[in-house]
């Protein structure tokens, strides 16, 4: 079996055929000579279709740029394993951590567009976009949006001797104790911190906001009582909330979560709040459609299988289908949006 030619092999078929082209088109007539360059054309087309088709022959990477373990790394190995069974090439993980995610996404936009390097994109790119001043690439331009994956709320906890047992009550309670109130996060510039920073724009309270590295660390200190409040990840949290040693006042996201059914949402109480972590996967600017549309119909199907479902929902969260201009569109609205928080809010980077 003769195998698909790569971009290069393409692009070198072309040239010859122009290059044949130039060298007879004085002694061709005109429609011949029209003949042969659009005859050039299709063989270009039909080779490149070929080959995307085809795609992939060799094993592909999926960059996560967070350490191992973490919600993004784990819907990267759950999707990556459906790819390379659906595919029949190994899908590999390669975890490339640093900077907040941008030394991964920095070499990423920097690959070769051949459906060989893909991104875990997650809700900190959206976030990075305006928090560093001076990045060594546009994400919008030059990422290019695949599919999306899961959709996963924070929850609004407290620390059980907090008296509020609502988001009403604890709206009241901080307006009374004003800047009395701490609330954690995993770091400066995080989800987490932004969720808080929304939730004080939005209802006018005072609250500290105090970073910490990591989400473990931060839990510690809600749990004996050193912060106040957090609005942190739900599958590091459930169990806590369960055991009661934390009091869920509501999710942040726009509906509720199965992981947590009997809570309601903020914006029950908080109308048009919505923070929510995302992931989804992107590729290098200019990745032929082809290759892309293919991989959305395979990580489309991921999300209908009733196991990934499943899987996912242990997450808690809930799936994010469709294509890839849907998945460009979260992208820059959640861009816009988090963009205008960090600048009311003046954060930087830690």
């Amino acid at each position: 079996m003769i195998e698909p030619r790569p971009p290069e092999c393409q692009r070198a078929v072309v040239d010859i055929a122009g290059a044949i082209c130039e060298k007879h088109a004085m002694n061709l007539p005109r429609r011949q000579f029209l003949h042969l360059t659009a005859g050039a054309a299709a063989l270009s087309a039909v080779s490149h279709f070929a080959w995307a088709q085809a795609y992939p022959t060799r094993r592909v990477r999926l960059v996560v740029g967070f350490p191992p373990g973490g919600g993004t790394d784990i819907t990267a190995r759950l999707i990556g394993q459906w790819l390379s069974e659906r595919l029949g090439q190994q899908f590999v993980i390669e975890n490339r951590p640093g900077a907040g995610s941008n030394l991964a996404t920095e070499g990423v936009a920097r690959a070769a567009a051949d459906g060989y390097t893909l991104l875990l994109v997650s809700t900190a790119h959206a976030i990075n976009a305006t928090l560093y001043d001076k990045l060594n690439y546009n994400f919008l331009r030059d990422i290019a949006p695949v599919a999306g994956i899961i959709r996963v709320p924070n929850v609004m906890e407290v620390n059980p001797s907090l008296p509020p047992k609502s988001v009403s009550e604890f709206i009241a309670y901080a307006k009374a104790n004003p800047g009395k109130v701490n609330y954690a996060s995993g770091g400066n510039g995080t989800a987490q911190h932004l969720s808080g920073e929304l939730f004080k724009m939005m209802t006018g309270v005072v609250m500290v906001h105090v970073p910490y590295r990591g989400d473990a660390p931060a839990l510690t200190d809600l749990i004996g009582g050193q912060v106040q409040v957090m609005f942190g990840s739900i599958p590091p949290s459930v169990e806590h909330i369960r055991a009661g040693k934390l009091r869920a006042l509501a999710v942040t996201n726009a509906t509720r979560s199965e992981a947590l059914p009997d809570i309601p949402t903020v914006s029950d109480f908080v109308p048009g709040y919505e923070a929510s972590a995302w992931y989804g996967i992107g590729a290098p600017r200019n990745t032929p459609a082809e290759i892309v549309d293919k991989l959305n119909k395979e990580i489309n199907a991921a999300l209908s299988d009733p196991k990934i479902k499943a899987r996912l929902a242990d997450l808690g969260g809930t799936v994010l289908s469709g294509s890839p201009a849907d998945f460009g569109r979260l992208i820059a609205d959640e861009t816009e949006k988090w963009g205008k928080v960090i600048r009311a809010a003046n954060i930087k980077p830690e």
